[in-house]
């Protein structure tokens, strides 16, 4: 029973694939017949307009033929009237060469001349152009030697004042310098004479006077101490005079820098710079 189910079903299925290729025979049968009619229409449909078109171009190809025949009929005419033509003008010309071999003469002598014309003409017009950018560059140069006489005058000008200005400072700065300096040696003489006197009072002092030995120990301490402080304040005294010492030799050495950067001699101030020593030195 299976067997005659599946074989009925085999069958079934058989039919139906003929079926179906047949179906798509038909349809591939008919869809080729379509473009082959088509393609026939195409080619008959090209045919006929390549057939069209040499024929117009031989239609062409005839007129134009006949077109070039009436020329040449046209052109053989005028040969002829030229060939004439031509005679008449060998005959002019044989009785025209010798004006023309005078003409021609002529003209070469005249083509020599325009030549050195032209090169005389283009050497003025080098000549006037070089001699506008001469006179432009002597412009230039005329002003720039006004500008440059002007700047030099004001440097000058500027020169001899800043000159007249570190002048004066330096003499106002040389005084109050040797000023503060001396007066700085001054005291620290008096207190070195003062201290000096001191010891000598003290000295005789306790030679005179019979004191004990801690009286005298404690005398002693007190006269140290103030020896300390006397030995701090000419310290004191000594670096302020190192300092004011090594602030003038600054303030000279700037000086003779400035006076170097403007193009100045030391020597043209008329007097030498005192430099202070230092102390110790």
């Amino acid at each position: 029973e299976m067997e005659a189910k599946y074989t009925r079903k085999m069958q079934a299925l058989r039919d139906e694939m003929d079926l179906r290729r047949k179906t798509e025979i038909h349809e591939l049968e008919e869809r080729k017949n379509t473009q082959i009619s088509e393609l026939m229409g195409n080619h008959e449909g090209a045919f006929g307009a390549i057939k069209n078109y040499y024929n117009d171009i031989t239609a062409k190809n005839l007129t134009l033929i006949n077109l070039l025949k009436e020329q040449v009929e046209e052109l053989k005419k005028k040969e002829a009237v030229l060939e004439k033509e031509k005679a008449d003008v060998v005959l002019q010309n044989k009785e025209m060469t010798e004006p023309l071999q005078e003409a021609q003469e002529l003209v070469a002598e005249l083509q020599k001349k325009l030549v050195h014309y032209y090169r005389d003409k283009e050497a003025l017009m080098n000549s006037k152009a070089h001699l506008k950018i001469t006179q432009k560059e002597l412009k230039d140069l005329q002003w720039e030697h006004e500008v440059l006489e002007q700047r030099f005058s004001k440097v000058q000008a500027e020169r001899d004042e800043l000159y007249h200005k570190f002048t004066k400072a330096i003499n106002e700065v040389q005084q109050k310098t040797g000023f503060k300096n001396l007066l700085l040696e001054r005291k620290l003489q008096g207190l070195l004479s003062l201290l000096e006197q001191k010891e000598v009072e003290l000295s005789e002092v306790i030679s005179a006077s019979n004191l004990d030995p801690s009286a005298l120990s404690l005398v002693s301490h007190k006269l140290e101490d103030v020896l300390s402080s006397k030995n701090t304040t000419i310290k004191d005294l000594q670096l302020q005079l190192a300092r004011v010492c090594k602030a003038h030799n600054d303030m000279l050495q700037t000086f003779e820098a400035k006076l170097t950067a403007f193009g100045i001699p030391v020597d043209n101030l008329g007097f030498q710079p005192l430099s202070f020593p230092f102390s110790g030195q």
